[in-house]
């Protein structure tokens, strides 16, 4: 998401859309888009990563918490109220340019 703006892209908006199930640990974010999307965005670690620090900078998620699990540092995410916000604002303007393509013809 470039600074400044409210554009998302398809990973950001399959990350936001994960997390309003609630908190999750990264690999459980990764395993709900993979699902969500049924298989057709699946971010790399680094690239899931670079997701969640960018989308923590604009405020949209933050750190819920941190366990230790197995001698492993596992750290929670979850959306802000401005994280839901904008993910609903996508999802309208996806439902908006949806709708210009599936209306039926002659409409």
């Amino acid at each position: 998401m470039p600074r400044g703006t409210s554009e998302v892209s398809e990973p950001m908006y399959f990350v936001l859309t994960a997390l309003r199930a609630g908190p999750l640990h990264g690999h459980a974010i990764s395993k709900s888009i993979k699902e969500l999307s049924r298989g057709r965005v699946q971010p790399s670690v680094g690239t899931l990563y670079g997701i969640l620090e960018r989308l923590n900078e604009r405020g949209v998620i933050i750190v819920d918490r941190e366990e230790t699990v197995n001698g492993r540092n596992r750290r929670y995410f979850r959306i802000t109220p401005e994280g839901q916000t904008l993910v609903e604002a996508e999802a309208r303007r996806m439902q908006e340019a949806a709708s210009l393509v599936l209306r039926p013809s002659g409409a």
